[in-house]
């Protein structure tokens, strides 16, 4: 291969890889709505049923060495606290890998916003945006008490 050719081949990788970062960047901490099949209930995820919220669980599944998740943990925490009836759930995922199988956690934080009787509303994978979170927890408790 001659080297101009070599060298264009070497700038459209490089190309191609800036897009794919950004695009994934771009995705990364959005909320993304779910069909509400996929159940998260205490029995589920091995917790006591007080860890869940009357209302609504902020689920956050999180690994020892995420380094995101401290931060998401404090974001989702003090939306927690802000409201009666729900509750922020931390799930370490580093000596339980099942559950990342049975709730396809690909990343880490990813964060489930569950409704009182178990259905996953929405979902996150990496660090939750504040005001995304609070946006779709608002909707979810209008549905449900209004």
């Amino acid at each position: 291969m001659d080297p101009l050719t070599a060298l264009v081949v070497l700038v459209a990788i490089m190309g191609a890889a800036v897009v794919l970062g950004v695009v994934l960047r771009g995705r990364d901490g959005r909320m993304r709505a779910t069909t509400g099949e996929i159940r998260a209930t205490p029995a589920s995820l091995g917790v006591d049923a007080s860890d869940f919220g009357s209302h609504a669980t902020l689920v956050q599944f999180s690994t020892e060495f995420c380094a995101r998740c401290p931060a998401a943990r404090r974001v989702l925490g003090g939306i927690a606290r802000e409201r009666d009836g729900v509750a922020h759930l931390d799930v370490d995922l580093t000596n339980r890998p099942e559950l990342s199988r049975r709730f396809g956690v690909l990343q880490t934080p990813t964060t489930l916003l569950v409704d009182a009787n178990g259905a996953v509303h929405a979902r996150i994978g990496g660090a939750p945006r504040a005001d995304d979170v609070t946006r779709e927890l608002d909707r979810l408790l209008e549905r449900t008490h209004a």
